[in-house]
């Protein structure tokens, strides 16, 4: 049992997975990461900023869900984010699709992939099955 104190408020908790919350203040968590959700869906150009002021959340928080790919700014919004590898602007995420790409062509690569055994085998006269007389 992995036994944390929640990031948040301070309690002990029993730690399963992801941030390091309490139910409590992951169900709080879950509930402002809808109003932020809807409030960009109402305000498609709202700055994050804005979004973090009207909606009482940190921008920490708001780059945090960005970089988890949960939520998405518009291009017209003026917020960027940049690929951790090429530097490139990019909507949500850690990285552009090319650096995604590349990453997992060279991934793969280096998976050795098992092969089939080669079977060389000479039959000999004492392999051959034998039936007795009777």
């Amino acid at each position: 049992m992995d036994v944390r104190t929640c990031k948040s408020c301070g309690r002990l908790f029993n730690y399963l997975s992801g941030e390091p919350l309490c139910s409590a203040c992951r169900d709080v968590n879950e509930k402002k990461f809808v109003e932020v959700k809807e409030y960009i869906r109402e305000h498609r150009n709202a700055p994050i900023k804005q979004v973090s002021e009207e909606c009482e959340v940190s921008i920490k928080q708001l780059e945090r869900w960005v970089r988890q790919e949960r939520l998405e700014f518009s291009k017209d919004s003026g917020v960027m984010f940049y690929c951790s590898s090429c530097g490139e602007p990019i909507q949500s995420g850690t990285m552009c699709e090319k650096c995604k790409n590349s990453m997992a062509s060279t991934l793969s690569g280096l998976i050795n992939k098992p092969k089939a055994p080669e079977v060389h085998k000479k039959q000999h006269e004492s392999d051959k099955m034998r039936f007795l007389k009777k």
